[in-house]
């Protein structure tokens, strides 16, 4: 019997956003051990369950919101939060641990600045994510969430005494555009797209992280090449989400797991080739042990 062929991806796994924030919460778990402090994270540090358990085990307790610490430190998440949460912490006394990814902050910047500027923006990706949540924030309380250029409002339009060839759901200001770090490129160009065929000039920033679409280009070549696809980590993380439906729409044996317990002997059934990526919240250890249960059909 000829062995299945295992390939990784190029590129595939925990992004340098990703290992900081890590960095930094295992800096401030060694802290609190000396000092005797309590440590929370605002919400989960990164989308993957796994590495949030190992976080409780060691004593770093997740909370939904800031009130709910009365000391100690608190390390703001990767995803970011609006700056409002920061003021907060920091108004309790709180020790304040900002691991937020640094594209993250970058996209903040840019919507802020595009407000500053006079723009009304448009924030390109999930509603409701808590990224998306805190971009917005930055963006000012007319910011429009849109996930594609079916959510654009009807009203936004260009024309009217506004700047020459800019427009926004008044006929006046300015249009600016910014989107969450891990959406995919052709999402991002559909809106812009939309936007300047209803006679809008957006000013557009691309605020797309570069390993975001490292990963899914990869991802996306490989899945053309192989059997079956195997994509690795949170489904609750939107990258890796979006991984998975870009290698399912090119290999259709693609299956999306957590942990290596997940794989399922049928679904390699005839495989001579089976390709796995990750995404940008896995670590390396866990897509490890999914290469090795593949290799040792320990199923």
């Amino acid at each position: 019997m000829v062995p299945m062929k295992i390939v990784r991806s190029r590129y595939a796994g925990a992004c340098y956003g990703v290992e900081r924030a890590l960095s930094l919460v295992d800096d401030a778990a060694d802290a609190a051990r000396v000092s005797g402090a309590a440590v929370h994270t605002l919400g989960p540090l990164i989308h993957n369950p796994q590495v949030v358990g190992e976080l409780q085990r060691r004593g770093v307790e997740e909370v939904r919101g800031v009130e709910e610490v009365g000391e100690g430190i608190l390390v703001i998440r990767s995803h970011g939060v609006a700056p409002a949460a920061i003021e907060r912490a920091r108004s309790r006394g709180l020790q304040v641990v900002d691991a937020t990814c640094p594209h993250v902050s970058k996209a903040q910047a840019a919507a802020r600045h595009l407000r500053e500027q006079g723009c009304r923006v448009v924030v390109v990706g999930e509603p409701g994510h808590p990224e998306v949540e805190g971009i917005q924030a930055y963006a000012g309380s007319d910011a429009i969430v849109v996930q594609g250029p079916s959510d654009l409002p009807a009203g936004l339009v260009g024309g009217g005494g506004g700047r020459k060839g800019v427009g926004s759901e008044d006929g006046g200001g300015m249009i600016g555009v910014v989107v969450q770090t891990t959406q995919t490129a052709e999402v991002l160009d559909a809106v812009v797209e939309a936007l300047r065929g209803r006679g809008i000039a957006p000013v557009v920033r691309n605020t797309i992280c570069f390993a975001t679409r490292q990963r899914q280009e990869a991802a996306i070549e490989l899945a053309d090449s192989v059997d079956a696809m195997v994509v690795v980590g949170g489904r609750n993380s939107g990258n890796t989400t979006r991984l998975a439906q870009l290698c399912q729409a090119v290999c259709p044996r693609t299956h999306h797991v957590e942990n290596a317990s997940e794989l399922v002997p049928a679904w390699f059934e005839g495989v001579s080739v089976v390709g796995i990526t990750a995404g940008a919240s896995t670590p390396e250890g866990q897509i490890i042990a999914v290469e090795q249960a593949l290799q040792c059909a320990r199923l």
